[in-house]
């Protein structure tokens, strides 16, 4: 390559990487808004509305990366600026909500829990910066932030729904925090559902299965999304398990070998 070329390509990446690009930047930022306005929410007492507002943030959180990715303005900016918005969206926000509905009454043990959930999602979005360019894309290393936020906001949404004081529930909210945060830091791989293309083509079952989730999805939100990440979770730790019993017989793993070490 000619080096004035090479000068020009170098300068071209400089400048990307420098560069703000306000489309998926917009995303992160509405996303980072649902966050913040659970929070406000919560110390309002308005549970429901604090809990939709962090599954819309996790919605979001998912099209950001997606629009840089399919309009090419992926930057260095946004990778950073999405990292801090998923630390105040899911990690702050649904700490300090499930403290405010039901840990508040628990004294330290109630605020030693919420932190530590909120520690578990700082490191686990540390170690997952830090691991990108090494990382198996098709598994993450612990519980993605925005599932785990799912778990604790999920909880708090069905038993809103239901009528469900937290203070009746606080031991299996404690459960469900301590959990999730310890859950996040783990060594347990998580599908993480990127080589779905949804180019190609897909049996008709696949739609028909993609519509009635839809329709599971209108009739009964909080159930179905709170139950699905539970299942999403509790097949983690199968997987697991599963690994850890066909090691000791001494056994191929396959190809998420080697993930969590």
């Amino acid at each position: 390559m000619h080096p004035t070329n090479r000068r020009r390509d170098v300068r071209d990446m400089t400048l990307r990487q420098q560069s703000i690009y306000l489309l998926p930047n917009l995303f992160t930022t509405a996303a980072l808004f649902g966050g913040f306005y659970a929070i406000v929410q919560a110390m309002s007492g308005r549970f429901l509305h604090a809990s939709v507002a962090i599954f819309v943030a996790m919605v979001l959180d998912g099209l950001d990366g997606r629009v840089a990715r399919l309009t090419h303005t992926q930057s260095a900016f946004g990778a950073e600026y999405d990292s801090l918005s998923d630390m105040v969206s899911f990690g702050i926000a649904p700490a300090l909500v499930v403290y405010v509905w039901a840990l508040k009454d628990m004294g330290k043990m109630g605020w030693i829990v919420a932190f530590i959930y909120a520690v578990g999602a700082a490191l686990r979005l540390a170690r997952f910066n830090t691991m990108l360019a090494v990382q198996d894309k098709r598994w993450f290393q612990g519980l993605p932030s925005p599932a785990a936020a799912a778990l604790v906001a999920g909880l708090v949404w069905v038993c809103t729904e239901y009528g469900v004081p937290g203070g009746e529930v606080r031991w299996l909210a404690l459960g469900f925090t301590l959990a999730a945060g310890l859950t996040m830091v783990s060594n347990i791989p998580f599908y993480s559902f990127k080589e779905i293309n949804a180019r190609k083509a897909v049996p008709f079952v696949t739609l028909l299965m993609v519509v009635l989730f839809i329709v599971a999805v209108s009739s009964g939100p909080a159930e179905v999304l709170f139950g699905l990440f539970v299942s999403y979770t509790l097949a983690g730790y199968g997987l697991a398990l599963w690994r850890l019993l066909k090691r000791k017989k001494g056994g191929d793993v396959g190809d998420i070998d080697g993930i969590g070490q």
